[in-house]
């Protein structure tokens, strides 16, 4: 029998997602971390990206967070994100459109304040759009 975690995924508005996983991998705050049954315990902060969940070997879940924080015990994945939609239910036109207006944004720097703010803009749209990217992916 293989082993498995139990994956919770909640959002400050609802939990997205909870079962089961033969896997987990996430966009953590210095770099991609990948979590497997047994793994050790770990906390860390989550940047704007992907929550990959493998489910079975043909099935893959892939959900947006905008940043938030990763909790790993040896049998139980908890992911607490500020916001998280399943990529499927992301809409793209929306994040292009958002892509553009921060790249704008960043073009016509105001003050330091201004580009921060379209700094990281960019890079949750960025992350949006690599989610609708994967799960294209995914599907094939």
């Amino acid at each position: 029998m293989a082993m498995t975690l139990h994956v919770d995924i909640v959002s400050a508005e609802k939990l997205i997602y909870s079962g089961t996983a033969q896997m987990v991998s996430a966009t953590a705050e210095l770099g991609e971390v990948g979590i497997l049954p047994r793994h050790s315990q770990m906390l860390t902060k989550l940047k704007p990206g992907q929550v990959r969940i493998q489910i079975s070997d043909t099935q893959e879940e892939v959900i947006y967070v905008s940043g938030g924080i990763l909790e790993v015990q040896p049998h139980v994945v908890t992911v607490l994100a500020d916001t998280a939609e399943r990529a499927h239910d992301l809409d793209e036109a929306a994040a292009m459109a958002a892509k553009e207006r921060a790249e704008q944004a960043m073009a016509d720097k105001k003050s330091d304040f201004d580009y921060a703010k379209a700094q990281a803009e960019l890079a949750e749209a960025i992350a949006q759009i690599r989610a609708i990217e994967r799960l294209r992916h995914v599907r094939k």
